[in-house]
């Protein structure tokens, strides 16, 4: 006899609400609980990285996530150190201090902002002092949100070289036209799918540090904003470099989770020579912006970087 298959009707098309609200907020403690060691965790001193003679040759910020200064962001700061970095390397934490108040950090809107005009003023004042100096902004997770709010708090003559976001807690649609005009060579978005309870579940429920309630884009990487200008568009197309995770970066001690991209050598490997060639290119006495290249990204395996369709 003939095995009958049972009706479409049968079968559920989606899964209960319950479910899924309970699959979110599981990996969401799970992401909270991995989280918890790291914050308690401050990680070894970089105060070698502070000296006066690096003051002169550049200056970069390291923005952390939720937990606040750890070992995370002292990896980013050290990572850039092997990898060749002489500038200023400076942890500047956010936060309010405890892993505890995690939700108020993500969404404390006017705190968030006087935190970035603190940094922006931090940016300008070395500016003035240090002339013709590459600045970079680092930011990680939430950092990564500060860091574009910092860009945007830079006065409209102001520019530094880069900015980096690593797994950024940003919604895709986020505008970040004024931020790209803040640079000379662009953001630089690295974003991974596998991240799925910080930026998956976490941000859905909580919110991004912008308020929406979605995966965010560093898993799931930015898209150009409906009605955005063509101005805009341009910016986008040519200061946005995006970097979705690939198996390559395994090779470098980065599995694809929301803490990989703090990996010490993934971050000498694959973060460094995007700094040392910008800090190369800005020193060349003929450098001006006509000739500033759309993309400086010296990647291991030459992975393609652009806009996340």
């Amino acid at each position: 006899m003939e095995k009958q298959q049972l009706p479409d009707k049968d079968v559920p098309e989606t899964l209960p609400v319950w479910v899924v609200a309970r699959g979110y907020l599981s990996a969401l403690i799970g992401a909270v609980g991995v989280l918890i060691p790291v914050a308690l965790l401050p990680g070894c001193s970089t105060s070698k990285l502070q000296t006066a003679d690096r003051l002169e040759k550049g200056y970069v910020v390291v923005l952390p996530g939720i937990e606040g200064k750890s070992f995370l962001n002292v990896n980013i700061a050290r990572g850039l150190d092997d990898g060749g970095v002489r500038s200023y390397i400076k942890i500047h934490d956010w936060t309010p201090g405890t892993l505890l108040l995690f939700p108020v950090t993500m969404r404390a809107e006017s705190r968030n902002q006087r935190q970035a005009r603190r940094v922006a003023q931090m940016i300008i004042d070395y500016q003035d002092k240090y002339p013709n100096r590459p600045v970079h902004l680092i930011g990680h997770s939430g950092g990564g949100g500060l860091a574009v709010f910092t860009l945007e708090a830079l006065p409209p003559q102001r520019r530094i070289a880069s900015a980096i976001l690593l797994a950024p807690a940003l919604a895709p649609t986020y505008d970040l036209s004024r931020a790209l005009r803040r640079t000379e060579y662009g953001i630089y978005n690295y974003y991974s799918r596998r991240d799925l309870g910080f930026l998956g579940a976490g941000t859905t429920i909580v919110g991004t540090i912008d308020g929406e309630h979605t995966s965010a884009a560093g898993a799931v990487g930015f898209q150009v904003p409906y009605g955005l200008s063509e101005e805009g568009r341009e910016l986008y197309r040519t200061r946005l470099h995006q970097q979705r995770y690939t198996p390559k970066m395994a090779e470098s001690g980065h599995s694809g989770g929301h803490l990989g991209w703090a990996d010490r050598k993934f971050v000498a490997e694959w973060l460094a020579p995007i700094l040392r060639t910008q800090i190369t290119h800005m020193a060349d006495q003929n450098h001006t912006p006509k000739n500033r290249p759309d993309t400086l990204m010296p990647v291991p395996g030459n992975s393609p970087m652009g806009i996340y369709p």
